[in-house]
């Protein structure tokens, strides 16, 4: 016979872990909605740089790294191709202008001279001939003239005898036409020479002319070819320092190859690369000065080369006043460039928390300087010793600017 059992009331001993359980995920609840979730991390005070946030003036400057070279460099270039005969001057040596540098040797050049004197002795025997020519010819036509002219006046004088003899009847009248008919053939035979003469005139000078021009020119490119053989002496542009001379004895130079440079030190320039990111602001006629031997030197930007390569374009800078003592080519000058007028802002000095944050964020000190908090900023321009703030701090607080490579997403430091 089956036994009825009671059920046992109140809080059994199977419930407690349910319990248990229903009272944790409460309280997880309850810090999940009203509990604070920064996350903290011990540091020790000084193995951190905190640094002031001041107030005063920001300078919108950049530093570089400049290159001292001389104001102007000149190529040299062959003008006449030819084989090396001898370096008259070598490397590092001061030259003047017009002074030869290298000499070089063409043969072809001397065979062109040979000829174009060939074809000059040519032309101007030929002219000379023609010239004879043309004045035994002109003798002609005044000979054939003055028979002519004999001859019209012989024929007038019978034609005015037999016209006066027909008018008396003493003649027939067919004498008397005849008479007349040869005076007439006569005048006109004049006539013709005349002319021919004039035409014979006008051709012989221009055919002079042209033969004179064709001999001037020959007589120019004469001039030319020997400017070419000249021209095998490489000589100095301007006065400088020959600073390259690349060729040798025997070598072969073609026309127009570039065999070296003269550097003019007349003046000086310097030559910096700049990173692209100031591409925009880099102008000419900004100012930069450099520190060399307590002194201050100014510049100024002369030209902004548009091309950027490895993301850097050139900037050249000239003198503006005084230059240093004993400059040269090749000194390296550590030069800040003015991008901006000088403002009134919030500072901070720089330091490695930006390769961290960005400048989007950093740890602000408390005023028992117990701890330090992450607080979001706003950085506008920078030079290479400040940060320009615009939003987030206030002068007189104090900031963590060593580097925040292991605090990860730490939101709290806490010094100890």
């Amino acid at each position: 016979m089956d036994i009825i059992l009671e059920k046992k009331k109140g809080i059994q001993k199977k419930h407690i872990p349910y319990i248990i359980g229903g009272v944790v995920l409460l309280i997880a609840l309850a810090w999940l909605i009203f509990g604070n979730h920064s996350s903290k991390f011990n540091v020790e005070r000084n193995k951190v740089m905190m640094q002031t946030v001041t107030k005063g003036e920001f300078n919108d400057y950049i530093r570089v790294n400049g290159q001292v070279q001389p104001i102007n460099t000149i190529q040299l270039s062959a003008i006449e191709g030819g084989m090396v005969a001898e370096k008259v001057v070598e490397e590092g040596s001061m030259v003047h202008q017009g002074e030869v540098i290298v000499r070089l040797t063409n043969p072809m050049l001397s065979l062109n001279i040979l000829d174009s004197e060939a074809q000059l002795a040519e032309k101007q025997n030929f002219l000379r001939n023609t010239q004879v020519t043309m004045e035994q010819e002109r003798l002609s036509l005044r000979t054939d003239k003055l028979q002519l002219e004999l001859d019209v006046e012989r024929k007038k004088r019978k034609y005015e005898q037999y016209r006066s003899l027909y008018n008396e009847k003493l003649t027939s009248k067919e004498d008397y036409l005849q008479a007349k008919e040869d005076y007439d053939f006569a005048v006109k035979g004049m006539e013709l020479v005349v002319e021919r003469q004039k035409q014979d005139s006008l051709f012989r000078g221009i055919q002079i002319n042209q033969m004179e021009e064709s001999l001037s020119n020959i007589r120019k490119n004469l001039v030319l070819v020997r400017q070419r053989v000249d021209n095998l002496n490489i000589k100095a542009p301007v006065d400088g320092q020959l600073g390259l001379l690349d060729v040798e004895i025997g070598q072969s130079v073609g026309s127009g190859a570039r065999i070296g440079q003269i550097s003019v030190l007349s003046d000086y320039k310097i030559e910096a690369l700049i990173d692209e990111h100031y591409i925009d602001k880099v102008k000419s006629g900004l100012s930069a000065t450099f520190e060399r031997q307590d002194k201050t030197y100014d510049l100024v930007v002369r030209k902004v080369y548009p091309e950027v390569r490895d993301k850097q374009f050139k900037t050249d800078f000239v003198f503006n006043g005084e230059r240093p003592d004993n400059i040269r080519a090749g000194q390296t000058y550590y030069i800040n460039l003015q991008l901006g007028q000088p403002v009134e802002a919030v500072l901070i000095p720089r330091g490695a928390f930006y390769q961290n944050t960005g400048g989007q964020w950093l740890f602000v000190v408390t005023q028992d300087e117990k701890k330090a908090i992450r607080r979001t900023i706003r950085i506008g321009r920078q030079n290479p010793l400040y940060y320009e703030v615009l939003e987030g701090l206030e002068p007189g607080e104090k900031v963590i600017t060593s580097s925040y490579d292991n605090y990860g997403d730490v939101q709290e430091l806490i010094f100890k």
